[in-house]
């Protein structure tokens, strides 16, 4: 394909993914669709095009301590990696601001695939709030029909108010979810959501502002975890959407149905 060419497709793969694609991702997508092109010629025609990918800044700590209440204990220990779907979720929270106000927005991301399960977005950063998230995220299991499991999930978060209260704490023994419990504001304790919630801020929040209410940020949210789940390509998983990456795992364990025939 000639240079022309290739910046027509590099351009369409740029814009319909929020422009923050950089140089390898535009080339991992390009290669995908089957264009077999080289990751040096990629970046020499972003050049020509004058465009680049997004860089992430600093996070913002946003949650508190929840006390010297009994908690529970860390199940994590910064390990990340889980067997298959709906072992260890993490969950936490950043804000947004609105014109109308601060937006809290909450997340809870499966690590298997690096897959956000659950979200949630309210005014106030409550119990309530993080508990829309957590019920997203089973409803979403359900509805794929791949049920959490009782007694093989961890729900893993930090240290702040929202997830060490007792409500909370109710609720995850109530469907058979582990609680586990990290220390505050600590990049490395919970790492996996440090890093999404980053990618969040850098690739939708900070390039779209301002913001003005509550409602807008609802809808924008729900479309970029559509695109961050299904056509968003995560170098952690191999380069492929988490639903993708979840879905070759289902294909490759699960056993093809023997029919009867007699």
């Amino acid at each position: 394909m000639r240079d022309e060419g290739l910046k027509v497709e590099i351009e369409q793969v740029y814009t319909s993914n929020y422009r923050v694609y950089g140089a390898r991702k535009i080339w991992r997508e390009l290669n995908r669709q089957g264009h077999t092109v080289a990751r040096c010629t990629v970046e020499r025609l972003m050049r020509e095009l004058g465009i680049a990918g997004a860089v992430r800044g600093k996070r913002v700590i946003t949650t508190i301590p929840g006390g010297q209440a009994p908690r529970a204990p860390d199940l994590v220990d910064r390990d990340f990696v889980a067997p298959a779907p709906n072992r260890c979720w993490a969950a936490d929270f950043t804000h947004v601001k609105t014109w109308a106000g601060v937006v809290y927005v909450a997340f809870v991301v499966d690590t298997f695939s690096r897959r956000i399960v659950g979200w949630s977005a309210a005014a106030i950063k409550e119990t309530v709030f993080v508990l829309d998230a957590l019920e997203m995220a089973l409803w979403q299991r359900d509805r794929d029909q791949h049920p959490v499991a009782a007694g093989e999930l961890v729900h893993h978060s930090d240290a702040g108010s929202q997830y060490t209260s007792f409500r909370l704490a109710e609720h995850l023994d109530a469907v058979g979810i582990a609680a586990s419990i990290g220390s505050v504001g600590d990049a490395y304790d919970n790492a996996l959501m440090e890093s999404t919630i980053g990618l969040y801020k850098t690739e939708l929040i900070k390039p779209q502002r301002p913001w003005k209410t509550l409602s807008q940020v609802e809808l924008a949210t729900a479309e970029y975890v559509d695109w961050y789940n299904h056509r968003r390509l995560h170098g952690e998983i191999g380069h492929i959407p988490p639903v993708e990456y979840e879905n070759n795992h289902y294909l490759t364990t699960t056993k093809p149905q023997v029919t009867n025939n007699n």
